[in-house]
């Protein structure tokens, strides 16, 4: 079954939530994923920006800037309105779907 274009990843759903305090170029974002993902997320540089593309490519994310450290180009990247609503619905739907378990759980259905 193909994807909807909304659909995220595990690894695209926390690049999304690593955005949300704000911009963050790539080695940052990546830091961020592991730390929010509690180290289960460790997407490598090359794959990062793959998922960046993307993001960008959807409207999800846009560039904020770019400049230049050490003679290398960073570049930032900012979540869009779009973005934020998308992590949003991907949080309630994963919220929804821990419910279920943990509802038949606490019945003792499990």
């Amino acid at each position: 079954m193909p994807r909807r274009s909304t659909e995220v990843s595990e690894p695209m759903y926390f690049v999304l939530a690593a955005l949300l305090d704000g911009p963050l170029h790539g080695h940052a974002i990546v830091g961020k994923v592991v730390e929010l993902s509690r180290d289960r997320v460790k997407p490598s540089i090359s794959t990062l920006y793959g998922i960046l593309e993307r993001l960008t490519a959807q409207g999800t994310l846009s560039v904020d800037r770019e400049e230049v450290v050490d003679g290398r180009n960073r570049r930032y990247f900012r979540i869009t309105d779009r973005g934020r609503a998308i992590a949003e619905a991907e949080a309630e739907r994963m919220h929804h779907a821990a419910s279920v378990i943990k509802g038949r759980r606490d019945l003792g259905l499990t």
